[in-house]
């Protein structure tokens, strides 16, 4: 029986901060970069040695800006990897030369260890121990040397475990050792802890080696009497999902086809990939995902500003910037694919608003259905005017070549901040919009171009033409475009903007 741990899948908040991590620090290869198989909308990365072997493989669901999960029962919490022993003085010194938080080193099972924290606060253990893989890395981990279960009933998880190949071994305190062939499982009783949250820096689950499909078809068939499984193709391996005694997610992962399976060896990493079923849609998921730099390559440092903000960069940018503000829940990413339709080789900026209405964004609160709190407009409108200063300057983004675009709350917002803070926003699209404001500044907006697109039978967006009117009186200049639409966007809105930008789209 092929024994021993296939992968591990942690989550991350910051994907520029985890690709230096796990490649700029540890040294790990970026063996494949898709968009995730069960949200296609989360970029999913793999990393692992030269040929992403399964037992070197670790992963991570990108969510962006996400809270940090909770550590608690029912939960795959340390991962170990293993180092030659002679160098763990080494990693100490890289670690604190790099300013990453430590603890150790120390002995644990007769074995030197030395704990890092990721930049989302993963617990990895740097294990003494020499170990194999087929296609080792120079000063990186060689490969997986564990994981750690977090549970209040150790002995149905040690139990449920080994029809995985694992066996018992030693004990200490309140950690029980299981042993494959290859590597190592710790269970570890945390009776009277809280369950887990997931979140940033709590992994998502650990995978198990099977041979093949029949060994995934046997283990389900054998699972029948347990409780519910879930067998999904993931491309790069065939997975069965199911949770243990303590609800801790487990898979169980066919070693191939493997990562060679649509990428050159040498070219592993270098093109991002959506699943199969999504082909549809994928350039538009290439426009939401989130982009990052690996080591060495050019790269746009990140600013502190008041709002969560993300790019995307095409490969030919023309110099023109479209920021971009989201619906009522939606994020940062939801305008990118009409976006990048309508302006191909624009830079998108995508914001996300900083009220919450049950969990959904929002741009400003709500007093009721159709009332709006007017101080948190202003003072929101306030903030966006800091953080498009902020970016301009951060980022150097040119202002000649600056156009913002909202739709529905964001469009209302947007509106909002056009006429109490004039000049920060002289270009703007705005779609489904209404006038947010019961008493408009009469501030001169001489200089401003707005796209006002209403659509005909949209029932939330009535007044449209009276946020137009009162735009006007005050010196914007407006195009109001009516079109065959409701409240959700259409074809329409691209062709119209597209023109209005600036843009001739060639014909297919």
């Amino acid at each position: 029986m092929t024994s021993g741990i296939h992968h591990i899948t942690g989550v991350t908040a910051n994907v520029q901060a985890n690709v230096d991590f796990y490649v700029g620090f540890l040294g790990f290869r970026l063996v494949k970069q898709t968009g995730g198989f069960a949200d296609a909308e989360q970029l999913h990365l793999i990393y692992g040695d030269g040929l992403g072997s399964p037992g070197s493989l670790l992963t991570f669901l990108v969510w962006e800006a996400a809270g940090r999960g909770r550590t608690g029962i029912g939960q795959v919490s340390e991962v170990a990897l293993a180092v030659p022993p002679a160098t763990i003085g080494d990693w100490l010194t890289k670690a604190i030369a790099a300013t990453i938080p430590l603890e150790g080193p120390s002995r644990e099972f007769d074995e030197a260890v030395l704990r890092l924290k990721d930049p989302d606060g993963l617990i990895v253990k740097l294990v003494g121990l020499d170990m194999t893989t087929p296609a080792a890395l120079p000063d990186a981990p060689t490969r997986l040397r564990g994981v750690t279960l977090l549970t209040d009933r150790p002995v149905e998880t040690a139990a449920f475990v080994t029809r995985f190949g694992y066996r018992n071994g030693a004990r200490a305190g309140h950690t029980r050792r299981m042993v494959s062939d290859t590597d190592v499982v710790d269970v570890r009783e945390v009776s009277g802890f809280l369950p887990s949250v997931p979140g940033a820096g709590v992994p998502d689950h650990v995978a198990f080696r099977a041979q093949d499909a029949d060994a995934v078809r046997s283990m389900r068939l054998s699972l029948m009497e347990h409780g519910p499984t879930e067998v999904h193709d993931r491309k790069y391996f065939l997975s069965l999902y199911v949770r243990d005694p303590a609800g801790i997610l487990l898979e169980h992962a066919t070693d191939g086809p493997g990562m060679t399976v649509d990428e050159e060896a040498d070219q592993l990493g270098r093109t991002l990939f959506m699943p199969p079923h999504e082909a549809g849609r994928a350039e538009d998921l290439k426009a939401m995902l989130p982009q990052f730099a690996l080591p060495g390559e050019e790269r746009f440092p990140a600013r502190d500003l008041p709002f969560i903000h993300r790019f995307n960069r095409p490969a030919d940018p023309d110099g023109t910037t479209l920021v971009l503000l989201h619906g009522t829940g939606g994020n940062e990413a939801d305008l990118m694919p009409i976006a990048r339709r309508m302006a191909p080789r624009s830079t998108l900026l995508g914001v996300r608003g900083r009220a919450t209405e049950e969990g959904s964004n929002r741009w400003f609160r709500r007093l009721g259905a159709v009332t709006f709190d007017q101080a948190d407009i202003r003072s929101e409108a306030e903030a966006f005017a800091a953080f498009v200063e902020g970016a301009v300057a951060g980022y150097g983004i040119d202002v000649d070549r600056l156009i913002f675009l909202g739709y529905s709350n964001g469009a209302n917002f947007l509106a909002a901040v056009i006429q109490l803070q004039p000049g920060v926003v002289r270009r703007a699209i705005l779609m489904r919009s209404t006038q947010a404001l019961e008493d408009s500044p009469a501030e001169d907006l001489t200089g401003t171009d707005v796209l006002l697109l209403e659509g005909r039978d949209d029932s939330f967006a009535s007044n449209a033409r009276v946020l137009a009117d009162v735009l006007e009186t005050r010196g914007a200049r407006i195009d109001f475009r009516s079109l065959p639409a409701d409240h959700e966007l259409s074809a329409s809105d691209v062709a119209e903007s597209a023109e209005w930008i600036g843009w001739k789209r060639s014909a297919p």
